[in-house]
């Protein structure tokens, strides 16, 4: 079960995931998540540093498209913002929402990379639908109070992941700084 929780990558932000890296390892789409990934929670603007990082994908000729959880008409209203394409109304870790943002990017599980900051909906979704699983911290402390809960045992999943040797100690400082 813990493989399903361990991401491929971990980085301190969205604008510090390397996209020359995911590149290489075939990745063609991202599947990005919105609250507190490319957003505050709540939000609709993202900050200028993720504005230049999206240019910066779809310039090294990335495709994307978002998949949230979020309310509907949010998810719409900033995916319309941002001229990014959107999956709505489907339940991450669930693998439908996955599988349909994979036929709308155009490819392959394997060629897609999901980049969200929960283990328990972004990183579980994409391992059980064959993506490539990059895992940041979040853009905000705010969040709902579920969603805060979750945060208590996605840490001692880390910690757990560490211990098992399938994270090193330079990625989980990352998740814990």
């Amino acid at each position: 079960m813990l493989h399903l929780l361990t991401p491929d990558e971990i980085y301190p932000s969205l604008t510090a995931v390397d996209l020359e890296r995911l590149r290489r390892r075939g990745v063609r789409g991202l599947v990005l998540d919105l609250d507190n990934t490319l957003v505050a929670y709540g939000r609709t603007d993202p900050a200028e540093a993720v504005l230049d990082w999206l240019r910066r994908a779809q310039e090294a000729g990335m495709r994307l498209c978002i998949l949230s959880n979020g309310r509907p008409r949010r998810v719409r209203l900033t995916a319309q913002r941002l001229g990014i394409p959107w999956i709505e109304s489907y339940s991450k870790p669930r693998r439908r929402g996955f599988r349909e943002a994979a036929r709308l990017l155009g490819t392959q599980p394997h060629e897609t990379a999901i980049l969200g900051d929960q283990l328990f909906t972004d990183v579980l979704g994409g391992r059980r639908s064959g993506f490539v699983t990059v895992l940041v911290n979040p853009v905000s402390r705010r969040e709902l109070p579920h969603t805060r809960l979750v945060r208590l045992l996605e840490r001692l999943v880390m910690r757990l992941l560490l211990w098992q040797g399938r994270i090193d100690r330079d990625a989980w400082q990352l998740r814990t700084s």
